[in-house]
């Protein structure tokens, strides 16, 4: 007798634990994520089904007959925040907030939290992670308390639901979305199945609702977002919380945003009693002194749209090893690299390979764009010849492997920013555009040229062979 077949509904299905992505038969690497051994059974296959038309909700407009003031963006409170977010937050926006622990993410949520709230604008601040005495211990401390502030300490869907019935905010705050489970589901909270059923569920209600809701996500070990890839395409704005735990600066940086642009960035400090908006950071990342001191040239570096003052370190000594230490701060060990063997190839400083090399930023800032290369040349050669850089200057511009100076974008931003900090003298490629009053700024084609505002010295190991010229004019 022919044994008979199973049905489809009766086979296996597989799911990816790490992007959600489903198929009916084992893998040992998911196709979509390329994740190796996160292909588990979940039970028999879904059953093909279509859908039959329905009833619409709302009849479709012309767009141009489409009321566009229920989109209005409300101001958070926070001036920076505001900027990235490209005005406030749009009624029922979700907005995905994401960074490494320690790094400021509560803390900034919960002073927003406080200052978003009014008489006509409830606040619900949910946390899953702490109780509720511990937040009100960190808003004692931040200042962050208001009438119409509501707290709760929920893990669960339901419960989380039925505080929105009952307060009816305007502005959500969930702290952190990987903690809140479904009792209807099976599975831990964090995990795929989880966290798509209670993103999906929060951005519902506040689509309902006309709410406002900021969402708290965990990242992994490699700074990515934590949770399936589809949470980051249903929330409307992405936010990337950066900043190092021993640095004072944070960075708020716009990844996905349906109502503003992507390159814009918030600047913020943390300190005991809280977080605070930058308008002008760039004096965390500058030290001021009364003579130049070798081995520090200044550049002006771009965060999203908006220029920032950097200084640039650098420290040769003589090696007492074989092989020389190569230690970078802020700054990329491949394009310092790149830098040294321009210097020693066409800029003829000798020496260099045999020497302990140290460079670094300072105020934890990170100088990753090409723009920083003059820069971090300049202050390399400054450290090797032991003689200071004039004072005032300020460098800008790629540098090629055969030693070309090439051009970067948003010159004049870059200058007009120096000069309104007060500096007088500028190192640009060819052809800088309008040039800021009061500034004289020296085109250089090659890093030959921008060596050149070094001092004469006399040549030694790790000097520069071929004397020099005259400062920026």
């Amino acid at each position: 007798m022919a044994a008979r077949k199973s049905s489809g509904k009766d086979r296996p299905a597989y799911r990816c634990a790490e992007c959600g992505w489903q198929t009916a038969k084992w893998l040992g690497r998911c196709p979509e994520c390329h994740a190796w051994g996160t292909v588990e059974e979940v039970g028999g296959s879904p059953a093909v089904r279509t859908t039959a038309p329905g009833r619409v909700s709302a009849p479709a407009l012309p767009i141009g007959q489409v009321d566009g003031t229920q989109a209005t963006a409300r101001s958070t409170g926070v001036d920076e925040l505001d900027r990235v977010l490209g005005g406030g937050l749009v009624p029922g926006a979700v907005v995905l907030v994401a960074g490494e622990p320690g790094v400021g993410k509560s803390t900034l949520l919960l002073d927003v939290a406080a200052k978003a709230s009014g008489p006509e604008h409830r606040t619900l601040y949910v946390t899953g992670e702490e109780s509720a005495g511990q937040v009100r211990l960190r808003a004692d401390r931040i200042g962050a308390l208001g009438d119409h502030l509501f707290l709760a300490a929920e893990t669960d869907l339901s419960a989380v639901l039925g505080h929105l019935d009952e307060v009816k905010p305007s502005l959500l705050v969930m702290d952190s979305v990987q903690t809140v489970a479904s009792p209807e589901l099976d599975g831990a909270p964090g995990g795929v199945a989880q966290v798509r059923e209670v993103a999906g569920a929060l951005i519902r209600a506040s689509k309902e609702r006309g709410m406002s809701t900021l969402l708290v996500g965990h990242v992994t070990k490699d700074g990515s977002i934590a949770g399936p890839r589809l949470l980051e395409h249903l929330v409307d704005v992405v936010l990337h919380f950066e900043g190092d735990r021993h640095a004072r600066l944070r960075l708020v940086r716009g990844v996905k945003n349906r109502y503003g642009a992507t390159d814009e960035v918030g600047c913020f400090e943390l300190h005991d009693e809280g977080i605070t908006g930058l308008a002008d950071p760039s004096g965390l990342f500058l030290t001021r002194r009364a003579e130049p001191v070798p081995g520090t040239c200044l550049t002006v570096t771009l965060e999203g749209r908006r220029p920032l003052v950097a200084e640039v370190q650098a420290l040769t000594v003589d090696s007492q090893i074989p092989s020389p230490r190569r230690t970078t701060s802020g700054l990329e060990t491949s394009r310092v690299s790149m830098m040294l063997a321009v210097l020693e190839q066409r800029g003829r400083i000798s020496a260099l390979g045999k020497r302990d090399i140290y460079s670094a930023t300072v105020g934890g800032v990170k100088l990753s764009e090409p723009a920083a290369d003059l820069a971090v040349a300049l202050a390399l050669a400054s450290a090797a010849s032991d003689t200071p850089l004039p004072k005032n200057l300020v460098a800008v511009g790629e540098v090629g492997l055969a030693g070309e100076v090439r051009r970067v974008t948003g010159v004049q931003r870059r200058l007009a920013e120096a000069a309104r900090l007060g500096f007088t003298h500028a190192l640009v490629p060819a052809d800088p555009g309008r040039i800021p009053p009061g500034m004289r700024v020296r085109e250089v084609a090659d890093i030959g040229e921008a060596l050149a505002v070094l001092p004469a010295r006399a040549t030694r190991p790790g000097k520069i062979e071929s004397g020099a010229a005259e400062p920026a004019q």
